[in-house]
């Protein structure tokens, strides 16, 4: 009896979180993309990129700044194909460049772009501020190197953009950004997407809203940075995810820290960074403390088929007043 009570007592102490997949279809995952390297593929790659026109060594806009308030065709292709690749660093001395810099990319002769993130958040990097870290989809190297491996199909036509807000002119911008050609596209690729939203403070009495959407799509996965502006632990927060109009979150998680798969508070002092999960940028629970998690459903995307609302407590119950900032991608 001691033993089955010893049992129980460990099982109810234990949080947990389990995701399932009702259909038979495999998840994809690394050892997956090795294994279809074998496969010969049809496509043809090419790359756009900041290199010296003239032949010299004059990379990166070197003599052709982007000017404040100006907005930079980084890229426009001719489809069908797909982004498979995008690299970038510059030496820009504006202070808080990273949130200064806007991303846009534009699919298919759209008017409003389905990209539209500050060049940081975009890349997982929170407060504008460099660190490095390693997930599947970004990568930041030594030193500064931005990398980005979403795959972003298109059917007619892309076009990535870049508009400096800041007031002073972006010193050296390099960036490569490979693509795919394809002879044609499956008619069910959908499009990819990235959205940043901020509140600072976060001091709505209702949570705070990572990303909403309508139509058919995957939500796979959001980063978050948090500033605390309170004493206390900041991610005592649950996320609600509400899909196809339903009233009643169909996810609904146990804390913050849980849904981007850490534990107890992050109690460790390291930051880690994993394939899917992370928090690169570990601060302080005292005001003034940085934080940035990120979780990416690579292997678990979760799907809507008539609409999405992804939302998160800010502090148990909506109880905290933090500077929260996140990009959502699906």
């Amino acid at each position: 009896m001691m033993a089955t009570r010893t049992l129980l007592s460990a099982i109810i102490s234990t949080f947990l979180i389990v995701t399932f997949d009702t259909s038979a279809d495999d998840a994809t995952s690394p050892t997956d993309a090795m294994e279809n390297l074998a496969f010969l593929k049809d496509y043809t790659v090419g790359r756009v990129s900041s290199y010296d026109r003239t032949g010299g060594n004059r990379d990166g806009l070197h003599d052709d700044q982007i000017q404040p308030g100006e907005t930079r065709v980084l890229a426009s292709l001719s489809g069908p194909g797909a982004i498979t690749h995008i690299w970038t660093t510059n030496g820009s001395r504006e202070p808080n460049h990273l949130r200064k810099l806007v991303l846009r990319m534009y699919w298919d002769d759209e008017e409003q772009p389905s990209v539209e993130a500050p060049l940081g958040d975009f890349f997982g990097l929170g407060h504008a501020s460099y660190y490095m870290y390693a997930s599947a989809p970004f990568q930041v190297g030594n030193s500064n190197g931005l990398n980005c491996f979403w795959h972003m199909p298109f059917a007619k036509n892309a076009k990535v953009t870049l508009t400096n807000d800041g007031t002073m002119p972006v010193r050296r911008f390099f960036y490569h950004i490979d693509f795919r050609q394809y002879a044609a596209l499956p008619e069910n690729l959908g499009r990819f997407h990235a959205q940043y939203r901020q509140a600072f403070p976060c001091a709505s009495e209702d949570n705070y809203v990572v990303f909403e959407a309508k139509g058919r799509g995957h939500y796979v996965g959001c980063n978050l940075s948090v500033k605390v502006l309170e004493e206390g632990w900041w991610g005592e927060g649950d996320e609600m995810v509400y899909i196809d109009g339903e009233t009643a979150p169909r996810l609904h998680g146990t804390g913050t820290e849980d849904y981007f798969g850490g534990a107890w508070c992050y109690g460790r002092p390291e930051p880690f960074s994993y394939l899917y999960f992370g928090c690169p940028l570990r601060g302080t629970s005292t005001p003034g403390g940085l934080w940035n998690v990120y979780r990416y459903h690579i292997v678990d995307p979760i799907t809507f088929k008539e609409s999405i609302r992804f939302t998160i407590e800010h502090g148990h119950a909506n109880d905290r007043k933090d500077n929260w900032a996140s990009v959502a991608y699906w």
